[in-house]
């Protein structure tokens, strides 16, 4: 088995959940926990991609983004 190499220009993006998902739409609650959150004040990092933008975009109103190179 190989480690997967990192290379240095792949833009990550962090974000931390700041609302909770109690009484939202289940869809929403299903895109917090694909995302790894489900608890307020959690906080993730992901590569930076279409697939994770859209699912951020769809739960906006709960989390906290900030962009990293």
């Amino acid at each position: 088995m190989s480690d997967p190499v990192e290379t240095p220009n792949k833009t990550m993006v962090r974000f931390t959940q700041i609302a909770s998902g109690l009484g939202r739409k289940k869809d929403q609650i299903q895109t917090l926990a694909g995302l790894g959150l489900g608890k307020i004040r959690r906080t993730r990092e992901l590569e930076d991609t279409p697939a994770i933008r859209g699912m951020l975009r769809k739960v906006a109103h709960l989390v906290r983004v900030e962009e990293r190179s």
